[in-house]
């Protein structure tokens, strides 16, 4: 019997083979095109709406700098605003005008007893103070029966950039009421009791509004409010509590403060800065993992913090060229026992005092920024394009109205 060789069918001719390999090349390369194209397309258009993002700040350039932050490129923004600050350091020397220390009477002659006192007049981080420096002067809306709720006053930050001024404002939480606004982009997507733009029936007796933390993605903390946490609160982290009562503090969340049934909101933003009445140890060294994944804290920007004095104070503390030590000892001058960093970059520091008659509704137009150089007006927190939280203090209910006369 013969055997016979099995069949094998022709091999295919090289230039087939060769054909193929072309074919998915270039259907590999078509991918990658259409591909790279449509999120050039995506990148194009989400960077057009950001720069018409009122909430994404005032200058194209913090547009940018929000749209990247949103879409991967973090890490160059950061590195680009170190290198900018790095190459355009604040002026050295100099002296700001005396106009820069505010206006207005600077003794008070206040009836004792159901308020805090007065604070004390603050030594200045630029000895010798030049005159006005570090004195108090009455800020925002009053009681009914004409008792300050508000004081602010202004400091040099440093002693060597003596030209530059930041702003103190001081807050009696027994005349007044805090509340924490939430916003779709910080603290993110929700329902919230409270959201921009303020009420007029809120406004009836709001006194002062100020900016809140970084986004949460740097915050290294965490957000609760209306009885759910958005965020999850981190144990050790700076936090700005606010009771149901209405009042107000700050504190390591877990040592200082720490869940309750009392609790209203908790807004955390990095670690404490102040602890005991002194700047935490190690805030000169440039620990993002610590300071935050933004800008560190050996720059000279424009930053903000917030404090609470031994007696229950609230202090806010904002300005140009400080760095995050800067910022600590302001806060420790201003009386703080403890302290926290909260937003920096000279779009996102802001805060604004009301006037107005009591209970009747008002608007931006009756607002006055703390410094002059602040970027946005006070009628931020009037726009419905705000996306971002922020902090209000408005009169206790008691306080708008005048006691009613003892019978004789």
């Amino acid at each position: 019997m013969s055997a016979r060789r099995a069949y094998r069918p022709p091999a295919r001719p090289a230039s087939a083979r060769q054909s193929n390999a072309v074919y998915w090349r270039r259907r590999i390369i078509l991918t990658l095109v259409v591909g790279l194209v449509g999120l050039l397309g995506y990148l194009g258009v989400t960077l057009g709406m950001a720069l018409t993002n009122q909430s994404y700040g005032v200058s194209a350039s913090a547009r940018i700098a929000e749209w990247g932050r949103d879409h991967w490129l973090g890490g160059v923004v950061t590195w680009a605003e170190a290198e900018y600050y790095k190459l355009n350091p604040p002026k050295k020397g100099g002296r700001p005008t005396l106009q820069a220390f505010g206006s207005g009477p600077t003794e008070f002659k206040i009836p004792a007893g159901g308020h805090l006192p007065p604070p004390v007049d603050m030594v200045s981080p630029a000895k010798p103070a030049l005159p006005g420096e570090g004195k108090w002067h009455i800020a925002g809306r009053e009681t009914a029966t004409g008792i300050p709720t508000m004081y602010e006053a202004f400091v040099r930050p440093n002693a060597v950039n003596t030209s530059y001024v930041v702003g103190v404002a001081w807050m009696d939480p027994t005349l007044l009421r805090a509340q924490l606004y939430s916003g779709q982009y910080i603290p993110g997507p929700g329902t919230y009791s409270h959201s921009a733009p303020i009420t007029p029936d809120a406004s009836k007796t709001l006194v002062a509004a100020f900016n809140a933390g970084f986004r949460m993605q740097d915050a290294r903390g965490g957000y609760y409010t209306d009885g759910r946490i958005v965020a999850p609160l981190r144990v050790g982290a700076a936090s700005a509590v606010i009771f149901k009562d209405g009042t107000m503090t700050v504190g390591a969340w877990g040592t200082d403060v720490a869940m309750s049934n009392q609790v209203a909101s908790v807004r955390q933003n990095l670690d404490l800065i102040v602890d005991h009445g002194q700047p935490v140890p190690g805030l000169s060294n440039n620990n993002f993992s610590q300071w935050g994944a933004t800008l560190g804290g050996t720059l000279n920007v424009w930053r903000s913090g917030l404090g609470v004095t031994k007696n229950g104070a609230i202090v806010y503390v904002g300005g140009p060229s400080m760095s995050i030590t800067d910022l600590a000892h302001v806060l420790m001058l201003a009386g703080a026992v403890r302290g926290m960093e909260l937003d920096i970059n000279t779009d996102w520091v802001q805060l604004a005092t009301f006037g107005g008659k009591l209970n009747t509704p008002i608007t931006g137009a009756n607002g006055t920024d703390l410094l002059p150089g602040m970027a946005y007006r006070p009628d931020r927190f009037f726009a419905t394009w705000e996306t971002r939280d922020f902090f209000t203090m408005s009169l206790r209910s008691n306080e708008t109205v005048l006691p009613k006369k003892a019978k004789k």
